[in-house]
């Protein structure tokens, strides 16, 4: 994985990928490009992964605190993925065009639409499959996995639709765990997800204190703090109070707690 840095480097083993020292008294505010993701073209699927996952495999990039796997995936019509199992992780799907269908044994099914986030709890361990809906058009969503605070907790499925407005131009809470939080999904790691639509509008964002951040630009091209970002680009944030974004497009923002 390759990042740019402002004003401090990131951290470069294993152990502190998880558990980076927050007594650092230096910012880190690290970017991913989009080209530097690991990408791959399976004809049906087209998918770029922000950290190890599957056949990529890096000990440098395993996770970003509680956020450990964070895809960019689309899904050819009709195309999808067949009955597969999960445990033990807490998993977000939040669809940028198309509509993704889901079946689970549980006995759940469903449609999510743009703008619609899919929650999955794999608790003590859950199977499901994940399918385009339609037959003409390409499913774009990004699907994101959260290291629950314990093992074994119990397996739940939920989706909600949204609309634009709800998240235009200002961050638009979606999924929450952190204490007081008032959002639509709970969470059971103390972690929160918001998503952004903006044209040409800003929003800002403050971290309170032994957080750490991750901002993904799904669409558009943006400036935060200062840093041009495009399509794909992420940004990994850690010891950074605050945060101001401005442009055109959308945005998914991660808060989440250190697992060390």
């Amino acid at each position: 994985m390759q990042v740019t840095t402002k004003l401090a480097q990131p951290p470069t083993d294993t152990a502190s990928i998880g558990s980076y020292d927050m007594t650092i008294a230096t910012p880190t505010f690290s970017i991913q490009r989009s080209q530097d993701r690991y990408c791959a073209d399976h004809g049906w699927l087209k998918t770029c992964h922000s950290f190890s996952f599957a056949d990529y495999d890096d000990a440098d990039n395993q996770n970003w605190g509680a956020l450990r796997v964070l895809n960019d995936d689309r899904v050819a019509a009709g195309q999808g993925f067949p009955p597969h199992p999960h445990r033990d992780m807490e998993i977000i799907t939040y669809v940028l065009s198309g509509e993704l269908e889901h079946q689970d044994s549980m006995g759940n099914r469903g449609i999510v639409g743009q703008g619609g986030v899919q929650y999955m709890s794999a608790g003590t361990g859950i199977r499901h499959s994940e399918f385009n809906h339609s037959k003409t058009d390409e499913l774009h969503f990004i699907q994101m996995w959260i290291v629950p605070p314990t093992t074994s907790l119990p397996t739940q499925y939920g989706q909600r639709d949204f609309t634009a407005a709800d998240r235009l131009n200002r961050w638009f809470l979606a999924a929450s765990g952190k204490p007081g939080a008032n959002a639509p999904i709970s969470l059971q790691q103390n972690a929160a997800f918001s998503v952004a639509r903006l044209v040409d509008g800003s929003v800002k964002y403050a971290f309170d204190p032994g957080r750490l951040g991750f901002l993904f630009t799904a669409e558009g091209s943006m400036v935060a703090n200062g840093e041009t970002l495009g399509p794909g680009d992420a940004v990994r944030m850690a010891a950074v109070s605050a945060l101001d974004v401005r442009g055109n497009g959308e945005l998914l923002l991660w808060d989440v707690p250190d697992v060390s």
